[in-house]
């Protein structure tokens, strides 16, 4: 098969978006600087491409593509950060056999940057979830589960930051309340801490004292919840907190053509995206920072 018979980019953003809260003090030069956030979520343990058979996904996704995919675009630009919004474990064989070995080490040799947790990565309990750690040459970040009580103290850190090209980039993870989701047995004595208070706390640390360009939240929250309107979820998070630049997010398996343009609290422009499940789309985010100034743009490429 060739190439473009299996990649496919959906429409772009119809134009570029104006990120007034973007701090940019830090750039001195008229220079333009260009960050490209590429992300994932929901991957579910599927590894191989659907059969050319499948009725809804037919020779779609599979790791060797989006390998190549994230190759090529690492080559147009250097500045990438890969990021997934959780749930890589269960739905496949390869998770029932392996225990989550052969998902982290496929998403290392793709050079993945961060992940958070989702309430599937739990699935073969907290200790199963920690035995596969030594196969992720990747870090893992969740502000709102409390681990301190757990064998996962100290090994999921609430935020990371990135330098780029001279672009600070600080990212948080959020997980969903396991609760109801996962069995008592298998997360233990997980603490889970209300998202909404413990975004703001990191969305000030990352924007105001770690001085960060760009502030992005790794979420396993859902994008939106029809049944539930009132359930907190990605929509909420960007417009009833501030500091927060872009949300990526899962659980949901919301596809999304480009990433939401929402209000914050503050009346400025939030991200939010998510790309379906099973490895079907890859999110991409152009940042372009200028002093003073900045864009992005947003697809959801179908691999």
């Amino acid at each position: 098969m060739k190439r473009r018979d299996f990649i496919h980019s959906t429409a772009l953003s119809s134009a570029f978006i104006g990120l007034g809260g973007l701090s940019l003090s830090s750039f001195e030069s008229a220079e333009t600087k260009h960050l490209t956030v590429l992300h994932t979520n929901d991957v579910h343990s599927y590894i191989d491409p659907f059969p050319s058979t499948h009725p809804k996904n037919p020779n779609m996704g599979g790791v060797a593509r989006r390998a190549a995919l994230i190759e090529s675009i690492r080559k147009e630009n250097p500045n990438v950060l890969l990021l997934d919004a959780g749930d890589i474990f269960q739905g496949t064989p390869y998770f029932n056999y392996f225990g989550g070995e052969i998902e982290f080490k496929l998403m290392s040799m793709m050079q993945y940057d961060l992940a958070t947790l989702g309430n599937h990565d739990f699935d073969n309990g907290i200790e199963g979830l920690y035995a596969q750690l030594p196969n992720a040459n990747f870090e893992f970040v969740s502000a709102n589960y409390d681990f301190k009580n757990t064998i996962l103290n100290g090994h999921v850190k609430p935020y990371k930051i990135f330098n780029k090209a001279g672009i600070k980039v600080g990212v948080f993870g959020l997980g969903i309340e396991l609760d109801g989701l996962v069995g008592k047995k298998n997360y233990k004595e997980t603490i889970y801490n209300d998202p909404f208070s413990v975004s703001q706390d990191m969305a000030r640390i990352l924007k105001h004292e770690q001085k960060c360009d760009l502030v992005i939240c790794l979420s396993h929250l859902g994008y939106k919840y029809k049944d539930d309107p009132e359930k907190f979820c990605d929509t909420k998070l960007a417009t009833t907190t501030k500091d927060i630049d872009l949300i990526i997010g899962g659980h949901t398996h919301t596809f999304l053509d480009k990433p939401s343009v929402l209000k914050n609290l503050e009346g400025k422009d939030i991200l939010v995206n998510q790309v379906g499940c099973y490895g079907i789309n890859l999110g991409r985010i152009d940042f372009y920072f200028k002093k003073n100034t900045s864009v992005a743009s947003g697809k959801s490429i179908i691999v």
